[in-house]
């Protein structure tokens, strides 16, 4: 009798972990754009040959496809390609990227190894340029500053073209079109019937203070949820948070410490599959 009832006990304890696990909170995009944006690179004012040869690059791999085979690296089913940096020598020939190596797909590292379309784009430009590439990775919020500052060449770090850091970098041709998307966690019906990024934009104004978006620090969506700038008519009353990165924001999402998110269109696939443990 005693081995029956332990037995039965162990087999409800599994049973709950299981109801337990397959429970675990998930998280959804809300597939509407928020925004419309033009992503380039940032390179030094003080290099102004280094912008015509980018612009020229840019030209040159979209035309012959290179782009379109880099972004299917991370949007298809080919395998992406690893760079790898080398270690900055004042007396040496090299381009020096500024990045910000938590924004997947753009820019990522496993390991030793960065990864994402930026970074493979990188490669090929200092390879056209016959440069070392050396990768600088930084904080979001420094990547302009310090080309500005002359100690990068360029930024490239999925960088949304704006005025303010028009003040850092001169900006090269867009290269990529991207866009603000909200997540919610999967059980959350609040934006469900919303068919536009007015209708979204409708139902966060209803919302207060005691609501909390997160977003990554020095994004786009941070304009986006505190009205900030191109995005001062929102109106709000939301309660901003911001992140060193998009994940670990949708992180304490799905930890239940905020209400909602908001970030890049392709981070913000890659990092709730990632999340949600779909393949």
């Amino acid at each position: 009798m005693k081995k029956f009832i332990c037995g039965a006990i162990c087999f409800i304890m599994i049973a709950t972990m299981l109801v337990g696990c397959g429970g675990a909170k998930k998280a959804k995009i809300i597939e509407i754009e928020l925004t419309q944006e033009d992503y380039a690179f940032g390179v030094d004012k003080d290099q102004p040959e280094l912008l015509e040869k980018v612009n020229a690059f840019i030209k040159k791999i979209k035309e012959n496809g290179k782009f379109d085979e880099i972004c299917d690296h991370y949007f298809g089913s080919s395998e992406k390609v690893g760079v790898k940096s080398a270690e900055y020598d004042a007396s040496k020939d090299q381009l020096v990227v500024a990045t910000n190596a938590s924004f997947e797909p753009f820019e990522y590292k496993e390991g030793d190894t960065y990864y994402g379309i930026d970074m493979e784009i990188a490669a090929l430009l200092a390879e056209e340029l016959g440069k070392e590439l050396v990768i600088n990775n930084m904080d979001f919020d420094a990547v302009c500053l310090s080309v500005g500052q002359h100690k990068c060449d360029i930024a490239m770090a999925g960088l949304t073209v704006k005025e303010d850091r028009k003040e850092h970098v001169n900006f090269s041709e867009t290269y990529y079109k991207a866009s603000q998307k909200l997540i919610v966690s999967s059980d959350d019906t609040t934006f469900d019937n919303c068919k536009s990024a007015e209708d979204v934009i409708a139902q966060l104004q209803k919302l207060d203070s005691k609501i909390t978006v997160g977003y990554q620090n020095g994004t786009t969506g941070k304009m986006f949820v505190n009205n900030e700038d191109d995005y001062a008519s929102n109106n709000f009353k939301v309660t901003g948070k911001g992140y060193k990165n998009g994940s670990l924001a949708v992180q304490d999402l799905l930890n239940g410490n905020i209400n909602y998110v908001v970030i890049d269109s392709a981070p913000a696939d890659c990092i709730v599959k990632a999340l949600n443990g779909d393949k």
